[in-house]
């Protein structure tokens, strides 16, 4: 069984840092990508920021220069790192695996349950 836990969410200032990591475990087989996605109040999920397996990285234009997407293949773990935040950042953060638990099925979408965080002064 494939597991996506996110933490790291909570209270940040406006202007401050937050760093958010996502861990994927259980039965993996590869992993082609991992991505954080994030939803407020009343709003459509938007895709924040997606890192893939070869590195490559993409950003919401909301977020660019702000926010950074890193990995760690030997942990199957990828972080945001969240600087400068302000107030419309706040909202539930999901991580995301794109992956296989065995060559015998193709690639798909593993969600975890999601972390809030709060900016606010």
């Amino acid at each position: 069984q494939v597991q996506v836990v996110e933490s790291g969410g909570g209270l940040v200032q406006p202007g401050g840092s937050l760093r958010l990591p996502c861990a994927v475990s259980g039965r993996i087989s590869s992993i082609y990508g991992m991505a954080w996605s994030r939803q407020a109040p009343g709003k459509q999920r938007e895709l924040v920021a997606s890192i893939k397996s070869s590195g490559s990285t993409k950003y919401a234009d909301t977020v660019k220069g702000r926010f950074t997407i890193s990995g760690d293949d030997t942990k199957k773990t990828v972080y945001l790192q969240m600087n400068n935040p302000k107030p419309e950042d706040a909202a539930v953060y999901y991580c995301h695996a794109e992956l296989r638990y065995c060559d015998c099925v193709i690639p798909d979408d593993y969600w975890g349950q999601g972390t809030q965080v709060t900016v606010s002064s």
